[in-house]
């Protein structure tokens, strides 16, 4: 395996140049085989102007502490990076984030020195297409504090007998925690100034137009964080689980509803259609 060790986190705006560029490029033939590769941030240092903003975005309390999905934030510079680095087989504005798990063994401080890395996980089949990890781990003195997987779909044409039988959607629980959220236009915009997440489907009804989106769609990194913040002071080390279902179109009236206990579980659908946008669980460890 390829190891790339770095200073600070890769700068967005680098990998989004040649993302840019492969537009006007013919890409190169690749077999489907994922790099082996990782890439490590050896000594990361919060930015807490940085952080403070993360969490206002996303509704979180700037107490000292740094949320779960913060480091997954910060681990996709190095996503970002590593595929426009090594030889990744696939278009990357194809690709569709379908769930994110983040762990954490205990709250982590603001001010402790964190060594984030990043690698390639499993290629596996899906229904759709192709899914794929990237597999990331955050530690402080040498002991693992965070972990996280991030699954992207890689849609391609399936043979259709080999296509998973449908999932029986299960009664919903009894909520015991119900809020009715109105999400603006401009949140894409504004997670994307914090997150480096600049996809053009996040950032306005003019640029998702031209990948078939009907207006922007809210970012799912910002739609699991708020689902969190939501719930109010999670456990001490815990595990968040969240599967993506339908874009949600901007700006959006969002119901969520959560059940909480030593297994919390929640969604976070629309409004009026009650179509889904994340389910989720939070498993105390």
């Amino acid at each position: 395996m390829g190891t790339r060790h770095f200073d600070a986190l890769p700068k967005p705006y680098k990998a989004y140049a040649k993302v840019i560029q492969s537009l006007v490029q013919k890409p190169k033939k690749r077999d489907k085989v994922l790099p082996q590769a990782e890439y490590i941030v050896d000594q990361l240092v919060i930015d807490a102007k940085h952080l403070k903003a993360y969490n206002e975005v996303c509704a979180y309390k700037n107490n000292g502490t740094v949320p779960a999905t913060y480091l997954a934030v910060l681990a996709q510079s190095l996503q970002m990076s590593m595929m426009t680095e090594e030889a990744f087989p696939f278009a990357l504005l194809g690709l569709v984030h379908i769930r994110n798990i983040v762990r954490q063994t205990r709250p982590i401080s603001a001010t402790e020195t964190l060594t984030l890395s990043c690698k390639f996980g499993d290629l596996r089949p899906h229904e759709k297409g192709l899914e794929f990890d990237f597999i990331t781990a955050a530690s402080v003195a040498g002991k693992e504090v965070y972990s996280g997987i991030t699954t992207y779909l890689v849609r391609q044409k399936v043979d259709a007998s080999a296509a998973k039988p449908a999932i029986v959607t299960a009664d919903k629980p009894a909520y015991n925690l119900t809020e009715n959220w109105s999400v603006p236009e401009n949140i894409g915009r504004r997670y994307a100034l914090i997150s480096g997440d600049f996809n053009l489907i996040h950032i306005h009804a003019l640029t998702a137009k031209a990948f078939g989106f009907k207006t922007a769609i809210a970012h799912g990194m910002w739609t699991k964080a708020r689902s969190l913040a939501a719930l109010g002071d999670l456990p001490a080390a815990y595990e968040a689980d969240v599967q993506f279902k339908l874009p949600m179109f901007l700006p959006a009236k969002v119901s969520f509803a959560a059940k909480t206990g030593a297994t919390t579980v929640f969604d976070l659908s629309d409004t009026k259609s009650g179509k889904p946008h994340v389910a989720g669980t939070v498993v105390s460890k």
